[in-house]
């Protein structure tokens, strides 16, 4: 699916001199940039405001919504502020590529009108409950064409915690060097995630994961990761999004191709630094 992804939430707060929020009554506060997740399309702002001004958001379960469900944007389309618009949920699980070059999924797909402008305001079920942040629109002209995603409420309580807390996201690996750009993967044919390198003394060692080797032939390629569990890995897209599903600390199933040969290696998440 060709998707264009006009409108999206970190390319709004992208190189932003200035940034102001302002409220229902019309109360304008300057705000500042916590931190971004843009392989989730998400930032995060911080305002100082008296607390009677703040109203508490009831976030929606993912696993409660259904196709056919009403859904209501709220956002600034065309810097007309303030303005709703209504829709159902045309589909779930939806995957749109993202600004940060990794596949966003799980995506909210609805009709409710979603413009630029829209970008960052939240899409909310008949009863008021947040069920995701809108995010992108699928348009050819760059306006309104009945396809819009928002990022999920499950997403956004998952990352959003830990911007606040660090300034940026947690990134979850296998204590190994790849390259995110699948640069060595293009040039010779490789499907899957080759191991670079394996830092000594690390888990991915312990494991007993090789990366590529200096030889008296020259260098010779190291362990090729296949999959995870009993999911495929074709790319670091696959990868990361596998990943992303799991904590910190958990023991997934590597499985990888090591000079012809297909091994499984039991191995922990962890998080990189």
């Amino acid at each position: 699916m060709k998707t264009d992804t006009l409108s999206q939430t970190t390319i709004v707060v992208q190189g932003a001199r200035a940034l102001r929020v302002t409220f229902q009554d019309q109360k304008t506060f300057d705000a500042r940039l916590v931190g971004v997740e843009p392989r989730k399309d998400i930032a995060v702002l911080k305002v100082d405001i008296p607390r009677e001004l703040l109203r508490p958001v009831i976030v929606g379960q993912h696993a409660n919504l259904d196709v056919g469900q009403k859904t209501i944007a709220i956002g600034n389309p065309f810097g007309l502020d303030h303005t709703l618009t209504t829709g159902v949920i045309s589909a779930l699980g939806r995957q749109v590529q993202g600004i940060g070059g990794v596949t966003i999924r799980d995506m909210i797909q609805t009709d409710a009108a979603i413009n630029p402008g829209n970008s960052g305001g939240p899409l909310l079920d008949s009863s008021g409950n947040l069920i995701g942040m809108n995010t992108m629109i699928f348009s050819k002209s760059g306006t309104y064409a009945g396809i819009g995603f928002a990022v999920p409420a499950t997403t956004l309580g998952r990352i959003v915690p830990q911007i606040i807390a660090k300034g940026h996201a947690e990134q979850l690996g296998l204590d190994i060097q790849i390259d995110p750009l699948g640069r060595l993967e293009r040039r010779f044919g490789i499907r899957g995630v080759a191991v670079l390198a394996v830092p000594p003394g690390g888990a991915a060692e312990r494991a007993g994961m090789r990366g590529i080797r200096q030889t008296s032939g020259g260098l010779l390629l190291g362990d090729v990761i296949n999959g995870i569990d009993d999911q495929k890995v074709q790319d670091f897209d696959d990868l990361y999004n596998l990943l992303d599903q799991h904590h910190a600390g958990d023991t997934v199933n590597v499985r990888l191709q090591r000079q012809g040969k297909m091994l499984s290696l039991a191995m922990p998440v962890v998080v990189l630094q």
